[in-house]
């Protein structure tokens, strides 16, 4: 069986925060990715919700309230960030990667 290793980019972990002017879920959202990214591998794009792309995301995935928070550009949360959830995903993709890599 012929597996691919992964490169750095593909062992990027892509966060999108859709975020909202005055929204403490927001902030607090922003500074916790900030601080998970020194311990995973991530690549944050914050987009404001009032931008095109905020809007036309907002719409694509209908988000109850904010922030809307995608990974590799599917649906992960919105409201306020589960950090658990968050953190054992990643850490269950960093192992995956870490197999990959090793051939496991």
């Amino acid at each position: 069986m012929d597996m691919a290793i992964p490169t750095s980019d593909a062992a990027l972990a892509h966060i999108t925060l859709v975020h909202a002017e005055a929204c403490h879920f927001c902030t607090d959202a922003s500074e916790t990715l900030g601080e998970m990214a020194t311990e995973f591998a991530l690549d944050v794009h914050a987009v404001n919700a009032a931008s095109d792309e905020g809007r036309a995301l907002i719409a694509e995935h209908r988000p109850a309230m904010s922030p809307l928070v995608l990974l590799d550009g599917a649906f992960f949360s919105h409201g306020r960030l589960p950090r658990k959830k968050l953190s054992k995903l990643l850490t269950e993709r960093a192992s995956t990667m870490q197999g990959a890599r090793h051939g496991i």
